[in-house]
């Protein structure tokens, strides 16, 4: 029955299918005989005892939820029968001990990384184009077009191939239904720049037309990735009349980093002889850059200089039992390790706030996340929203009935570390060990808020998969169980099916992620969303995003 179902916390009156159920099913577990009276897929949850209206579930050992009217042991969990629920939230004067995690195998390892001179070491060394508005987004198009196949960072010719294939039987007549062209794999094109590991652009829709409150948190963004230990150089592209101005931008930069001292290369519109004058200066400008950037070379760097995001998305009902306990494992010995972890989501931290409370190592971080917590949550009701809104039609479809099952499970990520910190948006990471970052759960919006406070790695649970990147920091894909891993094999790097069949241990699974995330720093590994420029960017409008 240990391959059948699963228990996850003493205080749960829920089980787990680990594997599909059929109804009628007569099920031993722990002494106690339980029988389905429906099928239960795999992920999804059945009550371990008769339950009346009102009664409340448990999970992970917090409140999740209630049941809404009476039903027998053995039936299944569903949007209909159980709506959420999460305890209250407050501080108090709580004692935190952990347990930690032995470290011994990586307390003398170290990553090849990039250097920088205010003691920031890089998993890569990008250049980046920053446009301060949105009116500058056509021309760094052209620029990216220009120089991305030249430069060798291109990914996309076997579609252009495809498309000429097609596009010259519809010159000659023929019906294109009829033909069997696919793409070719073309090579890539060796990189100009050995040392240069991309060169990446920011299109944004703000900067200008919005609230001057967003302008201002946009410049703060785009300061915090300019900034950013895997980025060398900067090319900045301004209108000039916008809300965000170059001096907007200049001051937030340097309030983050007084000794900044990146190349940055600036270039306003109107100011410009012409359109054709700047851009062509631009990649001048930009290429002289690249030649001085091209020479650094990784060196070695310990563990503790490492910055890991820890991200879920296209979350199903395993994601709490394989993927994300097993990356809570390598951000415990991270923490030890003297590294910096980063947890954000906060709509997905909604029910265990008590548990990451009490972890809190001073009063002040308690009360900043409380507060954090309080005000997004009110302004998503503003807009008609709220954190209870949060699970999406696949996440209920897999498993994660309520906000506060998807949070829990969410929240096994960061592992069982103290609370050293807690960020605002776009607020830099300063401390070793586990830091919250206020940001939504939004896939995109999450992990460019991630990047924004320092992560130079972000580890990505999904079990449903998903495509998501970032353009400066590399992203790695674990999936929860083997059937995505095998399905989605071009945007998954790593499997912990493993884990649900029993076969590893999440502290095994945990350790082997860590040896990934080493040869990902080294630049011996290169994920998937990188290999695919997937450099997906949002900025974050509060209220409006979950």
């Amino acid at each position: 029955m240990s391959n059948l179902i699963l228990k996850i916390n003493h205080k749960d009156n829920v089980l787990v299918a680990l594997q599909d159920i059929p109804a009628e099913t007569e099920i031993i577990f722990e002494g106690a005989t339980y029988t389905t009276l429906e099928a239960i897929p795999a992920k999804h949850k059945f009550f371990m005892n008769d339950m009346k209206q009102g009664d409340e579930i448990f999970m992970y050992g917090v409140l999740v939820g209630k049941v809404q009217y009476d039903l027998a042991a053995g039936t299944r969990m569903t949007t209909d029968n159980t709506k959420h629920a999460a305890e209250p939230y407050y501080y108090r004067d709580v004692d935190y001990h952990w347990t930690r995690p032995d470290v011994s195998r990586f307390l003398h390892k170290t990553f090849k990384g990039y250097h920088r001179s205010n003691g920031d070491v890089g998993t890569a060394n990008y250049w980046l184009f920053i446009p301060t508005v949105f009116c500058e987004n056509r021309n760094l198009d052209i620029i990216k077009e220009s120089l991305y196949d030249n430069l060798g960072y291109a990914v996309d010719a076997k579609y252009k191939d495809y498309t000429h294939q097609l596009v010259e039987a519809i010159s000659k007549g023929e019906d294109i239904d009829d033909l069997n062209f696919s793409p070719s794999n073309i090579p890539a094109k060796e990189r100009v720049f050995k040392n240069v590991d991309g060169i990446k652009f920011l299109n944004h829709t703000g900067g200008c037309g919005g609230t001057r409150q967003d302008a201002d948190t946009l410049s703060k963004l785009l300061a915090s990735y300019a900034d950013h230990p895997n980025v060398a150089g900067i090319t900045l592209l301004s209108l000039g009349c916008q809300h965000l101005q170059i001096d907007n931008f200049k001051k937030d930069l340097y309030n983050r980093n007084p000794d900044f001292d990146k190349p940055l290369l600036v270039f306003e519109q109107q100011k410009a002889v012409s359109e054709e004058t700047m851009i062509k200066n631009a990649i001048f400008e930009t290429l002289k850059g690249l030649l001085e950037i091209n020479k650094l070379e990784r060196e070695d760097a310990p563990i503790s200089k490492l910055c890991v995001g820890v991200k879920c998305g296209g979350s199903d009902g395993f994601s709490g039992i394989s993927a994300n306990p097993a990356v809570g494992h390598l951000a415990d010995i991270l923490s030890v390790l003297g590294a910096k972890v980063l947890l954000a989501e906060f709509p997905e931290l909604c029910g265990v706030e008590q548990e990451l409370i009490d972890r809190a190592v001073d009063k002040p971080t308690a009360e900043k996340f409380i507060k954090l917590m309080t005000e997004y949550d009110e302004l998503a009701h503003e807009v008609g929203s709220g954190f209870y809104m949060n699970p999406s039609p696949g996440n209920i479809k897999d498993g994660l009935i309520t906000d506060a099952i998807k949070s829990a499970g969410a929240a096994k990520k960061g592992g069982s570390a103290p609370v050293v910190d807690v960020l605002d948006y776009t607020e830099p990471a300063t401390k070793p060990g586990l830091s919250l970052v206020c940001t939504p759960g939004n896939d995109v919006e999450a992990t460019t808020g991630k990047a924004a406070s320092g992560a130079t790695l972000i580890l990505f649970t999904t079990g449903l998969g998903t495509p998501t990147g970032n353009p400066v920091c590399p992203v790695i894909k674990v999936a929860t169980n083997t059937v995505l891993a095998t399905k989605m094999s071009d945007i998954i790097d790593i499997d912990t099916g493993a884990v649900v069949r029993g076969e590893k241990t999440i502290q095994e699974m945990g350790e082997d992620i860590l040896d990934f995330c080493i040869d990902v720093a080294s630049g011996n590994i290169i994920p998937k969303a990188v290999a695919l420029n997937q450099d997906d960017f949002i900025p974050w409008k509060r209220g409006v995003s979950l």
